[in-house]
């Protein structure tokens, strides 16, 4: 190691020249397999040529707007350290509260049955399994990328109550029915101009957008979902901020009642879930 080697400090400050503070140090935590809580005892250590190499490739990536979960290969959801690819969305803290609701309608000691359409990383499958081990949970999706990610997730977080079907939505679960459905799918409507923006230009487009007014797999979901809910059993899904209204309309004429909008910690319209009627 040279005297005039960069230090961790020296580093983190050109950086954050070009990219957000926090992306910075999680890209040189990453690339020297540090945890965060290394990192402000260690400013003034320097840094090897190797490693400086290393950052600075994935500086420059994330510059162009690559995701940090993709430079990284993980992204934390919940309560758990998920795997992430090209092949699937990153997590979001947003959807958190997707979980956190489905959560509020199974409780602990009942043996539910839940799906997760959609599944990605298995973000929202895996973070209800574990904190419902009595539930059994089934995650779908149409990529077999995708799903071959969140059953690495399931196994890296020693989860054994989910079951993986591939398949568009509803489709692989023929003949079956839930206490809970959820889902946070597409709902970016096409052509909208943040596709073509920042992270969003990296994420598997099928997962992002649907149809002119974003809503064409919410449509498919909610008529199709009835058949596949208990009595009593609840539809709940992730939607943009300015589609509340709508998503509530679609709701309603699908038959479900109890009908409500969620709104996230920023104060906008992110989920709407209905209740089946007992029959």
């Amino acid at each position: 190691m040279t005297p005039d080697a960069p230090t961790v400090a020296s580093l983190l400050a050109q950086a954050r020249a070009a990219i957000d503070a926090v992306d910075a140090e999680l890209l040189l935590l990453h690339v020297l397999s540090r945890p965060r809580s290394w990192l402000f005892a260690h400013a003034d250590e320097a840094v090897a040529a190797a490693d400086v190499a290393g950052f600075q490739a994935l500086l420059e990536r994330r510059a162009q707007g690559e995701p940090v979960a993709y430079l990284t290969g993980s992204r934390g959801f919940w309560t758990l350290e998920l795997a992430v690819t090209p092949a699937t969305l990153v997590p979001r803290p947003d959807t958190e509260l997707l979980v956190e609701l489905a959560l509020a309608r199974l409780p602990a000691a009942a043996a539910a049955r839940v799906a997760d359409l959609g599944t990605g990383s298995g973000a929202i499958a895996l973070s209800i399994a574990k904190e419902r081990p009595r539930a059994q949970v089934v995650a779908t999706d149409a990529s077999a990328d995708a799903l071959e990610v969140a059953r690495g997730n399931a196994r890296r977080n020693g989860l054994g109550n989910v079951a993986f079907r591939e398949g568009s939505w509803l489709a692989p679960l023929a003949g079956e029915t839930f206490d809970v459905i959820a889902s946070n799918p597409p709902y970016i409507a096409e052509g909208d101009p943040h596709l073509a923006r920042g992270d969003l230009r990296f994420e598997p487009a099928m997962a992002l957008s649907s149809g002119a007014d974003g809503l064409d797999d919410i449509r498919s979901i909610a008529g199709a979902a009835p058949a596949h809910l208990c009595p009593g059993g609840w539809l709940l899904l992730e939607h943009g901020w300015d589609q509340g209204d709508a998503v509530r309309a679609l709701l309603g004429r699908a038959g479900f009642i109890d009908v409500a909008t969620e709104r996230d910690l920023e104060g906008r319209d992110r989920v709407t879930l209905g209740r089946m009627p007992m029959r």
